[in-house]
């Protein structure tokens, strides 16, 4: 199969979360650089961070800046759009896809700390990129890409903090599609449903639940991080998609069906 090209030598995507790992985050940062984009990757893990710039920039021929971020820490993030500023010039996509929460807890069990974690790292996180990379999103007529999920959209047990932090996202996407238009700036939102790390264990610890999730995808697997979430991003990314915006996809294999 041919799968489409968009060249996106001279491009430059931020994506949080993009640390090696076997995660979202470093599969969109991987799909993105085999288009040529130049990239800052985002978390909170330095040797993760420090191996995907190496990984990425060995074999693709890019250039990574690699920068160890609380997402919910405001000076933090203004020091990481700064750095890529001086580094780039410029900023052509935002990719807001890191997030940590406290899942698997009941709503009743829920300690302010843990509904604090969910919308620390996911919607304070996402607010403060958004806000600070808008000025230089305008002068290249850029992109945003932010992560929700479907524990927000379907209600999924134990997942109040994290469904919480989403749907938050997924309102403050379609604000800003709507004020940022005029100058030329999408926002979408992707909700995804990936085999990464965090999913084997899930598989290793709860066969039961993980047979019973897999059952419920129509299409019988889990996506790729980078074949069937990062690509959707490279196009999102592109010319192609700049007439969508305030648009909620959900890549989970026809498990994400709504009216």
């Amino acid at each position: 199969m041919n799968i489409p090209s968009y060249d996106l030598t001279g491009k430059v995507a931020i994506i949080t979360g993009g640390g090696k790992a076997k995660s979202i985050g470093y599969g969109v940062a991987t799909a993105y650089a085999k288009e040529g984009a130049n990239l800052v990757i985002t978390g909170r893990n330095e040797q993760k961070l420090i191996d995907g710039k190496e990984e990425l920039e060995r074999l693709y021929g890019i250039k990574v800046l690699s920068m160890q971020c609380e997402g919910g820490d405001e000076e933090a993030v203004k020091a990481t759009v700064k750095k890529t500023i001086e580094t780039f010039g410029r900023i052509d996509v935002l990719i807001n896809n890191a997030q940590a929460s406290k899942s698997g807890v009941l709503l009743e069990n829920h300690t302010k700390e843990d509904f604090d974690l969910a919308i620390y790292s996911g919607l304070y996180a996402t607010f403060f990129f958004m806000r600070e990379c808008f000025p230089y999103l305008k002068e290249t007529k850029g992109a945003v890409i932010n992560f929700a999920s479907g524990a927000g959209l379907f209600g999924r047990v134990a997942q109040s903090s994290y469904a919480a932090a989403k749907e938050g996202i997924r309102g403050l996407s379609r604000v800003a599609a709507t004020e940022w238009a005029p100058y030329g700036v999408n926002v979408n939102i992707v909700c995804p449903l990936a085999m990464t790390s965090e999913l084997e264990h899930f598989k290793a610890n709860y066969p039961d639940a993980y047979n019973a999730t897999l059952k419920g995808v129509p299409m019988g697997r889990f996506g790729d991080p980078e074949k069937d979430i990062g690509r959707v991003c490279v196009f999102l990314g592109s010319e192609d998609a700049k007439y969508m915006s305030g648009e909620t996809l959900t890549l989970q294999g026809g498990s994400g069906q709504r009216p």
